[in-house]
């Protein structure tokens, strides 16, 4: 039997309209997430706004971008840490462009986490792995802001920890605190530290910065066997040679 368009139209509309607002909601939530691949509602929100959707290996950097960013300026041990990041998950050369762009991205701050954060969750091991990433990016340059506690307090709750459980990972990271303030460490003890002399050149700074961050950082011995004493002493290494880095510079007007 053939039915005018408006017939059907005005039949459509009815039974929509009849449907109850929750059901309704659920039934076109799974219609775009089959038709979109949507994450939740914030990816939604994101492809609204004109950004391409956040991947599962792009996540970190993001957060790695938006902690940098947090206190305003984003300092070269920041730069240095999201690169050893990149070297302790081995990713390949697209995979490392991918993640300097989501950290440019974190940087910006626009993205909406709270969706991606708690698919993570379901996978512990990876939460965690994700929070220890953060207190490394959070302490690359020797102090914790409140801004950023706050941040991963809020992350880590997304994620499935506890506070105690989020403030007990950045103990295993916090420089000691002789070196968080300052300590001892003159101009002087710095150059010997980075094995430089006081007419060395810029590029020669930054290059034996990197090259010792490199060699001791923690990471490199996380798996390996070493001891708790032995990762914690080359935490403590990585954070003065931030501090002795900072100084040079400071002093040199890099």
């Amino acid at each position: 039997m053939w039915w005018p368009s408006t017939v059907i139209g005005a039949g459509a509309g009815f039974a929509v309209a009849s449907i109850p607002g929750a059901l309704l909601g659920a039934l076109l939530g799974q219609a775009m997430d089959r038709r979109l691949r949507l994450q939740g509602w914030d990816d939604l929100r994101e492809r609204l706004g004109g950004r391409p959707a956040l991947r599962d290996d792009e996540l970190l950097f993001v957060l790695l971008g938006r902690l940098a960013k947090s206190d305003g300026r984003v300092l070269e041990g920041h730069i240095q840490q999201a690169r050893l990041e990149m070297t302790r998950l081995d990713l390949t050369e697209p995979a490392r462009r991918r993640a300097i762009a989501a950290f440019n991205r974190g940087k910006a701050g626009k993205d909406r986490l709270g969706s991606h954060l708690r698919r993570i969750s379901q996978q512990p091991h990876a939460a965690e792995g994700t929070l220890r990433a953060c207190w490394r990016m959070v302490w690359a340059d020797g102090k914790a802001g409140r801004h950023e506690r706050d941040l991963l307090l809020g992350w880590g709750e997304q994620l499935g920890l506890s506070r105690n459980q989020v403030q007990a990972l950045s103990l295993e990271y916090e420089p000691r605190k002789a070196a968080s303030e300052g300590g001892n460490m003159t101009y002087a003890a710095a150059l010997r530290l980075l094995g430089l002399e006081p007419d060395s050149e810029a590029g020669q700074v930054k290059q034996a910065y990197r090259r010792l961050i490199s060699k001791h950082h923690p990471d490199k011995l996380v798996g390996s066997g070493a001891s708790e004493a032995r990762v914690r002493e080359a935490t403590e290494l990585t954070r003065e040679l931030h501090q002795a880095y900072a100084m040079v510079r400071k002093r040199r007007g890099l």
